[in-house]
């Protein structure tokens, strides 16, 4: 199964051609991203800046979750004011990049991880939140927490999709990820169940899977989103449920990175397959009828009857 890139690949082609020193040239560009996220690369000033600019439908929401002090960190020198239309802007000189090449690839890659980096936020947040309800709840007992270490934090809402969301919530043993995603086509729930089935044997089944995360699928609301105002029941089936238990192996800070990168393509990577996987079998199912036909012409008798004509236009029937 093919993994998706965690950053956008044309911003990250395109910088890496300028940053060697490419002539410098008027650009004004819109990238479009998964989600409905879209970029804008253009040169307002001068060629030799290159200003980059990102809209995000739940932007507002990851503000909240801390967004704007991660994308702080990530892109502080370079951040300028937002561009209109659009949430968050950085302004890269070609004249004063960094001397170091790996300096310079470096930069590339964060540029190229700006979505990846917007979307971390809520993330980075539950894992700490997870940290100190740990370390809170290795003082008591289980019988003698306080319910705020039992409850744990509170629910995260990024609404990054029409009328899909994903949940996060972090408790004192573990995080919990629960992507709400919306199937419109029958055949689409029945590939995504095949699926998830899949995450969930693979995990019995090989040794190696053991420690990855536990993957739930389902129609109904999850508890952990019974107080979450605003959502509905599926009753059709059309509104799904994908839950990750990520536990303490899954949240050091060592392994912090690569997880939030991995979950937050999930999505794309979970309707990617479906749609992959119904090509392919379009694919068999055209071939095979092309088979069948051609046995069916090979199958024609070869005395057939044929009717011809006559120059004055009668007709008579000769043998093949």
């Amino acid at each position: 199964m093919l993994l998706l890139d965690y950053e956008n690949v044309l911003i990250r082609s395109l910088l890496t051609e300028r940053f060697s020193g490419a002539p410098p040239a008027s650009l004004d560009q819109i990238v479009s991203d998964f989600d409905g996220v879209t970029f804008h690369l253009s040169t307002p000033e001068t060629k030799t800046k290159i200003l980059i600019s990102i809209n995000v439908k739940c932007f507002r929401e990851l503000v909240q979750y801390g967004a704007q002090q991660v994308l702080e960190r990530e892109y502080g020198p370079y951040i300028v004011a937002p561009e209109p239309g659009y949430d968050f802007s950085v302004l890269i000189d070609l004249e004063n990049l960094p001397d170091d090449q790996t300096a310079r690839e470096d930069l590339i890659m964060r540029l190229a991880l700006l979505k990846r980096n917007a979307m971390a936020a809520p993330f980075e947040r539950a894992f700490d939140e997870f940290a100190q309800l740990a370390e809170e709840a290795s003082r008591y007992t289980s019988e003698s927490a306080p319910a705020g270490v039992e409850e744990g934090g509170e629910v995260m809402s990024i609404h990054y999709r029409e009328e899909e969301a994903i949940y996060i919530k972090a408790s004192h043993d573990r995080v919990t990820v629960i992507f709400s995603t919306v199937f419109r086509e029958e055949t689409d729930r029945i590939f995504g169940k095949v699926f998830l089935q899949e995450f969930v044997d693979a995990r019995r089944r090989v040794l190696t899977l053991q420690n990855a995360p536990q993957v739930l699928f389902r129609n109904d609301r999850p508890l952990e989103l019974a107080g979450v105002p605003g959502l509905e029941d599926s009753g059709d089936g059309k509104i799904s449920y994908i839950t990750f238990v990520l536990f303490p192996r899954h949240l050091t800070p060592q392994r912090r990175h690569e997880n939030i990168s991995h979950i937050q393509t999930f999505r794309d990577y979970f309707h990617y397959h479906i749609k992959a996987s119904k090509a392919y079998i379009h694919t068999r199912m055209r071939k095979r009828t092309a088979d069948f036909l051609q046995v069916l012409n090979r199958a024609r008798p070869e005395n057939e009857e044929r009717e011809r004509k006559t120059a004055s236009g009668r007709t008579f029937r000769v043998q093949g």
